[in-house]
């Protein structure tokens, strides 16, 4: 996966770049808000140049933000991001109290993710990896090695999987 990584703390950046790196990853890194939105910018241009207009483009398979950065925080990161776009998958990862920050990402209007720091190399992997997402296919007894060599985004996955929960549940009705 491609991943654009906000942090302002060089020793966070570091730790998240080499996990992230050792499963395969790859990982630009900014520490501000400002570099962060220069760097999707340009990657958003370079692929629009190279890609059919018809089709979905998604420079990154995620964006990592710090809420609190210097120049630009990471809320305003966000929302210039989804403006122009709305399918980027954007992940929060903050020390902010976390209904502080619930309520700050319920004004974007769209689905984000939070890990609330302090957390564990693995918590970041798992998000990342969509490990929770693939647990829940799992439980609807679908083939997850299948799912996963069919390359979905992260959006297409939860959007399938809300998708087999509804019909397994009318299926039960």
């Amino acid at each position: 996966m491609k991943i654009l990584l906000a942090e302002d703390d060089k020793d966070t950046a570091t730790l998240y770049r080499r996990t992230l790196e050792e499963r395969g990853h790859q990982v630009i890194i900014t520490n501000n808000g400002k570099g962060c939105l220069d760097v999707y910018h340009k990657e958003l241009q370079d692929i629009t140049l190279n890609t059919d207009p018809s089709k979905h483009i998604q420079p990154f398979d995620a964006v990592i933000l710090d809420y609190k950065m210097p120049k630009i925080n990471g809320m305003q990161v966000a929302k210039e991001i989804l403006a122009v776009n709305s399918h980027q998958r954007i992940i929060f990862a903050s020390a902010y109290v976390e209904e502080t920050l619930i309520y700050s990402i319920q004004q974007l209007n769209h689905i984000v993710e939070l890990l609330q720091k302090p957390f564990g190399e693995n918590e970041l992997i798992d998000t990342i990896e969509d490990k929770e997402i693939y647990s829940e296919f799992q439980k609807l007894d679908l083939k997850i090695e299948e799912i996963k060599a069919a390359n979905f985004r992260h959006e297409q996955l939860r959007e399938l999987l809300e998708t087999l929960k509804k019909l397994e549940k009318n299926k039960k009705q």
